[in-house]
């Protein structure tokens, strides 16, 4: 990041320097005691568990400044800045430190696919800019703000993933990141809990536009019911991008080779075929989306589609092991009723005819009140699109096994824990088969598949 003195800081911040010298200049921001070095501004977050006030002491012997909400000590001699709130003012300073940067910075939220409509649309814009994007999901209020500070003057856009979770949390991220292109993927159910409806789902969602002047522009997934209901209503231009035919890009010849896809992208009375090295029509909707930003910004078919080709899946988001005798798609980074329902359909289209199709799935946590018959709807469409085995683990993805027993797959078995989970899919695996790992985050289900790739390493 670019340097600022803790005097810049203290007045960015509207926080008061209690002690030390003011010409401290600090060269990089750190919630992480553990990653505190020379030249760093400690923000010490009072989290659930943990207040890592608790911290400044130590982090000062190796950093150059701390922000806090409480007094220094007596003989503090480091600077110590004092605010009412370390995070909100985390998120001044961020919001400031964009300000420096005349970036296109796109925006990207969504229920789900955030994170790879992001790696999408970097890998599409990557060879016509220098593009920074979000490293990994910090699309937290706390990851977002701090992906801030990565940005350079070499940079010529930015891709930043933004998530939400409860009331008012994008309007706050929309505060310091200031995006003028976004991305809106989906309106699912993921965070219903919080935020109860759909609707309110989307009206939280759609702050993302908050600082948007007359030349912002919002791309939307137009095969979504309540994304689509926004296109064309609103004070600045809005994209569709989807399967359907009145989307403005709209894809359809789909075909799978290998792991990859190919498809026809139209737009504006123009066909054009793309190839994007991922399987399912969520990457094809993402690629879209990617192509659709990239022609706005003045890229070239040639240039996008060079681009889409280095595209990756992130860790444990549809990542393909092709083991000796199997293939492992490790979904296992997070899972939500409509995620889970679109990773079930890349498994029906991977594993073929001369191959059993496997899913793993555990518990899809935070849905609330309507958990029992979200998960159970995912086992009816795992047995309807004929999955040959299930395996669930957890006490609400039993749920998900009635489902499936119950509109035609005859291989059911669900357990309590990972250990158990692997001990019978160790078991049912043949050769071909291919198998689909996929839960939320806090069950864990990567431990199944390190189970399997690391004996393959």
């Amino acid at each position: 990041m670019k340097s600022l003195t803790v005097e810049q800081i203290a007045e960015i911040v509207g926080g008061q320097l209690l002690c030390g010298d003011s010409g401290t200049i600090v060269t990089n921001i750190q919630y992480d005691s553990r990653a505190v070095t020379d030249g760093t501004l400690f923000v010490p977050i009072k989290g659930a568990k943990v207040d890592a006030h608790q911290f400044i002491e130590d982090c000062l012997k190796n950093g150059s400044a701390t922000l806090t909400e409480n007094d220094a000590p007596e003989n503090a001699e480091k600077p110590y800045i004092k605010v009412n709130n370390t995070l909100a003012a985390l998120q001044k300073l961020a919001a400031y430190y964009r300000k420096q940067f005349d970036i296109k910075l796109i925006g990207v939220t969504g229920s789900v696919g955030k994170t790879s409509t992001k790696e999408m649309i970097a890998a599409a814009l990557s060879k016509g800019f220098d593009v920074m994007k979000t490293q990994g999901n910090k699309n937290s209020q706390i990851g977002m703000p701090m992906t801030m500070f990565e940005i350079q003057d070499k940079n010529e856009a930015a891709v930043i993933e933004m998530g939400m979770s409860e009331f008012g949390e994008m309007e706050r991220l929309c505060d310091v990141a200031q995006p003028n292109i976004a991305v809106m993927t989906n309106i699912g159910t993921a965070h219903i809990e919080n935020l109860k409806t759909q609707q309110n789902i989307m009206s939280e969602k759609l702050k993302i536009t908050d600082h948007f002047d007359k030349n912002g522009i919002l791309f939307l997934n137009g095969d979504d019911d309540l994304l689509k209901t926004l296109h064309g209503k609103q004070p600045f231009r809005t994209v569709t991008f989807g399967i359907d035919q009145n989307c403005d890009y709209y894809a359809n010849d789909m075909q799978t080779e290998g792991f990859s896809t190919r498809f026809v992208c139209h737009h504006n009375g123009i066909a054009e075929e793309y190839t994007v090295p991922a399987l399912g029509i969520h990457n094809v909707k993402n690629a879209l989306a990617a192509i659709a930003i990239g022609e706005y910004l003045g890229l070239s078919k040639d240039v996008i589609q060079s681009g889409i080709l280095t595209y990756k899946n992130a860790p444990m988001r549809q990542q393909i092991h092709q083991l000796d005798d199997f293939v492992i798609i490790d979904d296992s980074y997070n899972a939500s009723p409509e995620a889970t329902v679109v990773s079930l359909d890349v498994l029906k289209s991977v594993s073929g005819s001369d191959g059993k199709s496997i899913a793993v799935l555990a518990d899809m946590l935070e849905l609330g009140e309507e958990s029992e018959k979200l998960h159970y709807n995912v086992g009816k469409h795992l047995g309807e699109i004929h999955i040959d085995t299930l395996i669930t683990v957890g006490a609400l993805s039993r749920s998900t096994a009635k489902g499936a027993a119950e509109n035609g797959c005859t291989d059911v078995q669900s357990f309590d824990t990972n250990e158990e989970a692997y001990e019978c899919l160790k078991a049912k695996i043949g050769k071909n088969s291919t198998v689909l790992v996929k839960g939320s985050r806090g069950m864990h289900t990567d431990e199944i598949v390190s189970k399997f790739v690391k004996k393959e390493d």
